[in-house]
């Protein structure tokens, strides 16, 4: 047991604790004269030691604070209440104002008379303002959630957020409609359900696994899947389906979002166009064939005067240019038919070339370019001739278009064991850089067919990469503007 003759006096203790305590403490005289303060009292309100001395406890509160403060004190001094606590703002020596919690406990003698106020302050401005700022950032966590719960609810696509698993989080307005006319007995609520949904060509309907909200479950990232959707033909919609990866912010995986866009009334549309394109074509090419060969007679008669050869030349030289255009434009309807693309064969790839660049020479010619050909005797491979002769056309004449006058096009073909490779390039102005990207989608004309005022469809190099890819093979482009343009093509023999 420790003798109370080693314990320090009482009042050493007092001025221990309070010299270092953590928080603001102060003796005050019952009238509020402020009578001692320890150091984090001081620092919190920056005045000197003395002037603090010399305040009162007003002096240093602000005024809203005040008549609470007195009433609680006066109610202590009654003996009513032991303690009080309360928030209160401290006025600084600088002027600014802090928010501090309060603590007062009234010390009496040993006759239970008061003789002054002890009280503790904790500086609760870092956690107002720690409390602000998370009622900020939830005010504006809410707001945005309210933002997205307004687009996602207004939104012309129909919305489908699944979880983890492939269960339906949420959907909005439009895709609940989707899924009445995809499921009229009704949907459960999951990824993959079957129901009435067809694919692109309404040939049958989708398996599970090729279901948009089943590959999006699965964690697959996609972009315009077409799809079908609805029992009778006559009243089915075609939708454009998108789907991205929901994740945490560690990159976990928490689910996927689905974009489902209504594009009926655009593939009825194009249905429509390619009717009559491939009408019109169909309609074109009979009497152009027989205009054709009377122009070859014509063109090869020895009793035609000069200046009416060179008419006929011509005619016979436009004529080519149109018969062209109708087979891209017969193409392109099969293209989007559903229709077999290729009857591949036996074919001497090399005659095929040949007959293309001959048949090229009348443009050529009239336009002052030089074809020269770089072939060998004969390249045998399992082709579609017919087809081939068409991708060999749209090179030679795209070549021939953008060359001017005293330039030249090079047409060469070489063959290893597995492949065949054809080379046709030009030293013309060649191809924009931001345009080279494009070269190859359908109906797009560059900025040079556009300055120059070149007629065309922008279907040539589009035809060229489908018969291509229809072989199996590969197609590439590479152009500079002012030096040129080299288009290769690779095909399995």
């Amino acid at each position: 047991m420790t003798s109370s003759s080693m314990l320090p006096d009482i009042s050493d203790l007092w001025r221990l604790t309070m010299e270092h305590s953590p928080v603001g403490m102060v003796l005050a005289s019952l009238d509020g004269g402020l009578l001692s303060a320890n150091k984090a009292l001081i620092d919190m309100l920056g005045y000197p030691p003395d002037e603090l001395i010399a305040m009162h406890v007003m002096d240093i509160t602000h005024p809203d604070d005040k008549a609470k403060n007195l009433g609680l004190a006066r109610e202590l001094l009654e003996g009513r209440i032991s303690s009080y606590r309360m928030s209160k703002r401290y006025r600084r020596h600088d002027g600014t104002y802090f928010v501090g919690d309060l603590s007062v406990a009234l010390l009496r003698d040993d006759n239970g008379a008061p003789m002054l106020f002890i009280s503790q302050i904790v500086d609760l401005s870092e956690r107002h303002a720690f409390e602000a700022r998370i009622e900020s950032a939830e005010e504006e966590i809410d707001l945005e959630r309210r933002r997205a719960e307004a687009v996602f609810a207004a939104a012309a696509v129909g919305l489908l957020l699944l979880d983890a698993e492939g269960g339906y989080q949420a959907l909005n307005s439009r895709q609940k409609e989707h899924l009445n006319h995809a499921y009229p007995d009704g949907h459960a609520g999951w990824a993959g359900q079957p129901g009435f949904n067809f694919n692109a060509a309404q040939t049958r309907l989708l398996a599970r696994e090729e279901m948009p909200s089943a590959r999006a479950a699965s964690g697959e990232e996609f972009e315009d899947l077409l799809i079908w959707i609805g029992e009778q033909p006559m009243t089915r919609r075609a939708l454009s389906v998108s789907a991205r990866n929901v994740r945490d912010r560690l990159g976990v995986r928490t689910g996927s979002v689905l974009a489902y866009q209504d594009v009926t009334d655009l593939m009825r549309a194009s249905k429509v166009k390619d009717d009559f394109v491939a009408t019109v074509s169909h309609e074109l090419r009979t009497p152009l064939t027989s205009a054709l060969a009377y122009l070859e007679l014509l063109e090869e008669a020895k009793d035609v005067p000069p200046d009416v050869h060179q008419q006929i030349v011509a005619v016979r030289r436009n004529a080519l240019r149109l018969s062209r255009l109708v087979a891209d434009l017969l193409y392109a309807a099969r293209a989007t038919s559903g229709a077999p693309l290729i009857d591949p064969y036996d074919v001497d790839v090399s005659l095929v070339v040949n007959e293309a660049i001959d048949a090229a020479r009348v443009v050529a010619e009239g336009a002052g370019v030089a074809v020269r050909p770089d072939v060998p005797d004969s390249t045998m491979a399992m082709a579609d001739g017919m087809r081939l002769r068409q991708v060999v056309d749209n090179l030679i004449a795209n070549a021939i278009t953008y060359t001017p006058s005293g330039g030249r096009v090079l047409v060469a073909l070489a063959q290893t064991p597995t492949h065949l490779r054809l080379t046709v390039s030009d030293n013309g102005e060649g191809i924009d850089a931001a345009d080279l990207e494009h070269s190859f989608v359908r109906f797009f004309r560059g900025g040079n067919a556009r300055r120059s005022h070149v007629p065309g469809t922008g279907l040539g190099l589009h035809i060229v990469q489908t018969i291509v890819e229809a072989h199996s093979g590969k197609v590439t482009v590479e152009s500079a503007p002012g030096e040129g343009t080299t288009v290769r093509v690779i095909l399995p023999r």
